[in-house]
């Protein structure tokens, strides 16, 4: 079972560690709504070293990574970042949604799900054998702890570390190879999965044990899995095995999701599921992703995963995951429902614990920043 690197360092700052897959990580260090509200309020730290890195390299990395993903990426600049990503099987179900960074033409990296990157990574060799494409594919996910510092204070607490060019990174935009306050880094980029400002930091092991102390001396709290978790539910962000999967008859079409970002790139031809995509676009879809947000009298409850959701009798739906928001103080959820009563503003209801309770049909995020 893999554990993230620094993992008993966590352990000694208070974490209560559980599973995500196989991995153990921190699931919570004091109370999660605690972590949550610190992230949305101030900064918060998370270790996301359980995420696959991988090194792509080789003069086909362009035509490899434009055959396996929806989005064109011909135009994203050096020391950018390019995503959502979506990668796609025959029937247009997605196998993977990640995010890919130009270091120059012949040199990409990425970051997968960590669920899914022994999968991609046999899947990206797969294409390379059948297609002869001459890249170089290596795995850097056991080389490098990673980090995310997340929230409003975030840039402010870079330039008190003396990194003020963090802070001038723009959104997706990353550099390698910087210090911060003495510490080394591979890469810092401007990004995260909370929907605030934030930072994603990738460096050797000890190194980042150093940058964590440093951190938390300037009043960064630690979060584990659960904040992150509820963070990326308000802002309506997807996770593998929830919002989508492979298996077509448990998952939809890829535009169900209704990813947003320019994730699809319509003009472009080629690559792996489009035949299938084209084909939902043309026929449309059955079911549509959207918000559930439960009236007050729910109280703290909220729908789980697979909870039924209903139009008066009529089952129309199914939750893909659900939570409780500190920041809305009620029940919130993913849900596919039946395109036919999937309107914004109208109400349905949703199982919890055998009974059901209303929910109002919203679009994401479910908190506007």
């Amino acid at each position: 079972m893999p554990r993230i690197p620094l993992l008993e360092y966590y352990i000694e700052k208070g974490a209560e560690t559980g599973l995500f897959g196989e991995w153990e990580v921190p699931y919570r260090y004091t109370n999660a709504i605690e972590e949550h509200m610190a992230v949305r309020t101030s900064v918060g730290l998370f270790d996301v070293s359980h995420m696959g890195r991988i090194l792509l390299k080789g003069s086909d990395v362009l035509p490899f990574a434009q055959y396996i993903y929806t989005k064109d990426i011909s135009k994203t600049k050096e020391y950018f970042m390019s995503g959502p990503m979506l990668a796609l099987n025959q029937w247009a179900r997605v196998k993977d949604d990640e995010m890919m960074y130009k270091v120059s033409d012949e040199e990409w990296l990425l970051v997968t799900n960590a669920l899914t990157r022994e999968s991609m990574l046999n899947y990206f060799e797969k294409v390379k054998s059948e297609k002869g494409f001459r890249v170089e594919i290596a795995d850097l996910t056991f080389n490098y702890s990673m980090i995310a510092l997340q929230g409003p204070r975030a840039a402010e607490v870079m330039e008190s570390l003396g990194a003020k060019w963090a802070g001038d990174l723009k959104v997706l935009e990353f550099r390698m190879n910087e210090e911060i306050h003495g510490v080394k880094t591979f890469l810092v980029s401007r990004s995260g999965w909370t929907g605030e400002d934030g930072f994603e930091i990738w460096g050797e092991h000890g190194e980042m044990r150093k940058l964590v102390d440093l951190l938390v001396s300037k009043g960064v709290k630690l979060a584990g899995l659960i904040a992150r978790d509820t963070l990326r539910i308000e802002m309506g962000f997807v996770l593998g095995g929830h919002e989508y999967g492979e298996d077509p008859v448990k998952f939809p079409c890829a535009l169900s999701l209704r990813y947003g970002l320019g994730a699809i790139t319509w003009e472009k031809r080629g690559f792996v599921g489009e035949e299938a995509l084209r084909a939902c676009r043309r026929e449309g879809v059955r079911w549509i992703r959207v918000g559930l947000k439960l009236g007050k009298e729910a109280g703290r409850l909220f729908p789980r995963q697979d909870a039924g959701v209903y139009s008066d009798d009529v089952w129309v739906g199914w939750v893909t995951s659900g939570t409780y928001s500190p920041v809305l103080n009620r029940g919130i959820a993913m849900a596919y429902v039946d395109a036919r009563y999937a309107v914004f503003g109208e109400e349905l209801a949703v199982d919890i614990r055998g009974k059901r309770y209303p929910a109002k049909i919203v679009d994401f995020p479910f908190i506007k920043k």
